[in-house]
């Protein structure tokens, strides 16, 4: 079963939820297309990295919308990143063989989070970004950083039983 990254619910506002997650080891590369981005992470994580070391996959997978915003915290328009497994620390996790592959740690954040089955198209991605922005503005909550696509589920899962959210970290206090 495929490790998820791990967090805490901290409330729910109409359809959204706040969720406190963890520090985060991400796998990020920046490139055009969805499939030369996930195949340089999927080659790290299958041994291409010193000491050719198979790393675990986990969920979710993350991409930057292309929404017209402030610059990214987790990853912008034209990233992708794979969450490391939580057994990895910034001095444990293998080096990437490919420059293309940066290993960034990320500090514990609050995301509000609204999930979505189907598939994550864009006009569908688009949509749930605008109203989960809504739902924060209309309550006062600020955010920093551009939104994301969160993705669960392998292209080979039928549209209907995927798992996508669309998150944004917010500011606290």
């Amino acid at each position: 079963m495929t490790e998820t990254a791990p967090y805490d619910v901290t409330g729910r506002i109409e359809d959204v939820e706040l969720r406190l997650y963890p520090v985060q080891l991400l796998a990020t590369v920046a490139g055009t297309s969805d499939d030369g981005m996930f195949m340089a992470l999927f080659r790290y994580i299958g041994g291409n990295n010193r000491g050719r070391t198979e790393i675990p996959m986990t969920a979710p997978v993350i991409t930057g919308t292309t929404l017209p915003m402030t610059s990214p915290v987790i990853s912008g328009s034209g990233t992708m990143s794979f969450v490391l497994p939580q057994q990895y620390t910034r001095t444990t996790v293998p080096e990437p063989l490919d420059p293309a592959v940066m290993i960034r740690e990320i500090p514990s954040r609050t995301i509000a989070v609204l999930r979505f089955s189907g598939t994550a198209g864009e006009q569908a991605v688009r949509q749930r970004t605008e109203h989960l922005l809504s739902v924060l503005e209309k309550k006062g909550i600020g955010t920093t950083g551009a939104p994301f696509l969160m993705r669960y589920n392998s292209p080979w899962t039928p549209g209907f039983l995927r798992r996508n959210e669309v998150g944004v970290e917010i500011l606290s206090g």
